[in-house]
This record gives C-alpha cells, sequence and structure tokens, in this order.
C-alpha cells in the first residue's frame, strides 16, 4: 500500500468534537490527514476508497459489509433521546399519512430511521424527499421536515408552536434498544495491508475516547459551539451520548437491520 498518512474522516458535528478534539492532540500535525465532511459525502469517500478510516453511517455498513471492518467499542448511539436528530412538523406525526416529509441530504441513517418509524411504528405511508432548504421556508410548503446534528440542535428551541420529535426517542418507545447512528469503519485493504499503521490508530481511539469522557467541561470550554449550546448544555448533550459499541448497541443495531431490510433500504446508496 502508498506510503502515506492514513487518512481520517471528521464529521464536524458537536457529538463527535470531545473524541477529534483529543485524538488531533494526541496525533499532532504529521500522524494522520484528517478530511473533513457531513456524513453522507464520508460515507461516499470510505466506499470509493479516498479515505481509509471514518465515523461513518450505521447503514453505510449495513449496505456494504464487504467493504469495511468495525473498529471495536466505538460508535455513535444514543438509548433514548440523542437530541440532534429531530421531526420538525406543522401537524402531529399520526396525521403525516401521504404526506411528504422533507429530510436532510446529510445523513442516510437518520432518513432511513425515519421511514422505519413512519411505516413500522405508525403504519404510514408517506413520500420523501431531500432537501438543503432552510427550515423557515421549508415548513411553508410541507408539513414537515427533518434535520441532523448542529442543524437540529440549534433551531430545536425556535419553534415552540411545532411537534417536535426526537427520533432516538421514538426508537427506545417502540423497540426498548438503543439506536446506533454511527460506527467507526476500516476499509478491509487497510486492515489487510497496513495493519500496525491501524493498531496505533486504533490506540489513538481508544486513548481518546477515555480521555474525552474524562474531560469533557474543559473541552465544553475549548469549543466552537457557544452560540448554539453553553458550556453546561453541551457537556450534558455528549454524557448523553454513547461512544462505545455493546451487545446492547449491536441488538439495536440487528433490530435497524431487520427493519430496514423488510422495508427495501439497504440498496445501493445514491448518494
Amino acid at each position: 500500500m502508498r506510503n502515506e498518512r492514513l487518512r481520517i474522516g471528521k464529521i464536524p458535528y458537536i457529538n463527535l468534537f470531545p473524541i477529534f478534539h483529543v485524538i488531533e492532540k494526541l496525533a499532532g500535525d504529521d500522524r494522520y490527514t484528517i478530511i473533513e465532511g457531513v456524513t453522507s459525502v464520508l460515507n461516499r469517500s470510505l466506499r470509493e476508497g479516498s479515505i481509509d478510516i471514518s465515523p461513518s453511517s450505521s447503514i453505510e455498513h449495513l449496505r456494504h459489509p464487504d467493504k469495511y471492518d468495525v473498529i471495536s467499542n466505538h460508535s455513535v448511539s444514543a438509548d433514548g433521546p440523542v437530541r440532534s436528530i429531530y421531526l420538525f412538523s406543522r401537524v402531529p406525526l399520526e396525521a403525516l399519512d401521504g404526506q411528504t416529509i422533507l429530510t436532510s441530504s446529510q445523513s442516510e441513517t437518520s432518513v432511513a430511521l425515519l421511514k422505519i418509524i413512519c411505516r413500522k411504528f405508525y403504519h404510514l405511508t408517506c413520500t420523501f424527499s431531500s432537501s438543503g432548504e432552510p427550515i423557515e421556508t421549508a415548513l411553508r410548503s410541507y408539513p414537515s421536515y427533518l434535520l441532523i446534528g448542529d442543524d437540529a440542535i440549534s433551531q430545536f428551541r425556535r419553534w415552540q408552536g411545532l411537534h417536535v420529535y426526537d427520533l432516538g426517542d421514538l426508537w427506545k418507545q417502540h423497540t426498548g434498544l438503543p439506536f446506533t447512528y454511527a460506527l467507526w469503519l476500516v476499509r478491509k485493504e487497510c486492515a489487510r495491508t497496513v495493519p500496525a499503521e491501524l493498531a496505533s490508530f486504533v490506540r489513538d481511539l481508544d486513548r481518546a475516547k477515555e480521555l474525552a469522557l474524562s474531560d469533557l467541561g474543559r473541552i465544553a470550554s475549548a469549543a466552537p459551539f457557544k452560540g448554539i449550546l453553553s458550556e453546561n448544555a453541551l457537556v450534558d448533550y455528549w454524557r448523553g451520548i454513547s461512544y462505545d459499541l455493546t451487545e446492547g448497541h449491536l441488538k439495536g443495531l440487528g433490530l435497524f437491520r431487520q427493519y430496514a431490510t423488510e422495508l427495501g433500504l439497504l440498496g445501493p446508496s445514491s448518494s
């Protein structure tokens, strides 16, 4: 394989800031090439081989299990409300049958989860349309809009007159299981051709998680998100996320795979 640094995908959302804040300090500037992008872009980059390792949509792994190995003990999951994936709706969820729901173009897992919630849990038949339109204008023409990540967090308290649904909360209510939104994926040829470099990265990732979770207050003070959440709110948000990958997480992921298969959601991605 090429004699270059490992290329690591970086999702620039609040949820992964603690991990990357520490791992970049541990690694310095000369051990990894960090490539930033939204989840859907990194999924494609990983699939096409322009990056080697990335936190990636769980549905990307389910669609292409032949391409990736999963790094053990790491994920972005929540056992209940995730507080960064919201459906904003002018009408109750139950009233959306036959309607078109706008969805963020940034996350394939969240869109698949919403489709499962609508069809399996509420028995709704909806149309879904990807959009990057601001919520202010989108909800003039459509009844509901799925936002994720920092966009969802920043909009949450601005829309008191809307019905706002946390998708992680809805999943937990109907399944009793945590939901895994992202996994750390490694291209199989990377694992095969540079195992020593990969092992070194995994050690850094393990150490980064340990250090980050023990020092969230200091990390919040250094975070560039204070226009969205206060330092205390950032720490509270991070504590609601699980960065582990336990048997419970895998059980929830298995149910997600089952439902996604039943609804035909695991076909090739178009993004």
